[in-house]
């Protein structure tokens, strides 16, 4: 009476049992099992547990095994290590993906040794789990963009500004950045309207981040019509080039603009980049970059133009609309 009782009550319980002899027979095998193996008790008790799950013989379930029967040692095993070891389904009939399992192990008895064996499901746990990290990652996406543009905001710029300037100081390593404005951006929002110029930044910020080739480079949007681009380990030189190479891909975008003097939408860009000697925080390097983007404005817009700490190094210097 007391053995049907126990019985039933392993039976009832809403997560796996398995028992299991000092000969490593299965003496006990519930219904949560039978429904999620699509194996009946009658065909599993008596037999060797490593014949009915051939692949756990060397994973770490039948190593816990052997330590709870040889040793008398209880094992629980990591869900992020292995998540699935039981080929366990929601429909054993139709079988998808397998469940996620908790597995714990532990000996029982003392003259006759046993070994119990637990399996939950938490497939549910890991599911929500995965879903509020998908929405964190979102979130925290969502808080470091542009809502408009898409690119990184002002607040994912100071942070990777700081990132990148103290990897530059440690390991002594190029750090370039560009500072961009939309020339005539205000004229061309009284003369077109907001949606259009919402439409125009749009437009522009495409067009640079997809000149971006090297991955660790990154386009932000500064504040209104201005933006940046932070050049990990780019020399002054290359870091030229490519604010040209951007110039060019906004003139390329043709976009009229006939409050401007070319009749269409351009930018101007400063350069400057890391110099151990003169730059000691990197408020420096910002604030030159914007030096350098106001003597582009004074050359007429439209053009590149390089901090003046670095302009004796630099081999070239776009002329307004070049």
């Amino acid at each position: 009476m007391k053995d049907k009782l126990l019985l039933d009550a392993f039976s009832a319980l809403s997560l796996g049992v398995i028992l299991v002899d000092a000969h490593y027979r299965i003496a006990l095998w519930n219904a949560w099992l039978e429904a999620h193996t699509g194996r009946a008790a009658s065909d599993t008790v008596g037999e060797d547990f490593f014949t009915v799950f051939p692949d756990l013989a060397y994973h770490r379930v039948g190593d816990a095994i052997r330590q709870a029967i040889g040793h008398n040692l209880s094992a629980l095993l990591s869900q992020s290590l292995h998540r699935s070891p039981f080929p366990l389904y929601a429909e054993p009939a139709r079988p998808t993906a397998r469940l996620s399992q908790a597995v714990t192990i532990v000996p029982l008895g003392d003259a006759e040794r046993y070994c119990l064996i637990q399996i939950v499901d938490v497939t549910a746990a890991v599911r929500r789990e995965s879903l509020l990290r998908d929405q964190a990652h979102e979130l925290l996406a969502q808080s470091l963009s542009d809502g408009l543009t898409g690119v990184g905001n002002r607040r994912y710029f100071d942070i990777c500004i700081e990132r990148e300037w103290r990897a530059s100081k440690r390991n002594n390593k190029s750090l370039s950045l560009l500072i961009i404005d939309v020339d005539y951006f205000k004229l061309y929002n009284d003369c077109y309207g907001h949606q259009r110029g919402d439409e125009c930044l749009q437009q522009i910020a495409a067009a640079m981040r997809s000149a971006l080739e090297n991955p660790n480079d990154i386009l932000f949007r500064y504040g209104g019509e201005e933006f940046c681009a932070l050049l990990p380990e780019t020399r002054s030189a290359d870091a030229v080039e490519l604010a040209e190479k951007l110039r060019t891909r906004v003139q390329m975008l043709d976009l009229p603009h006939i409050s401007s003097p070319d009749g269409i939408i351009s930018v101007s860009i400063g350069v400057a980049s890391h110099c151990q000697k003169n730059h000691t925080e990197y408020g420096q390097l910002i604030q030159s970059a914007d030096n350098a983007l106001y003597e582009a404005k004074r050359a007429g817009r439209n053009s590149v133009r390089v901090s003046a700490t670095f302009r004796k190094f630099m081999p070239f210097q776009s002329a307004p609309g070049v």
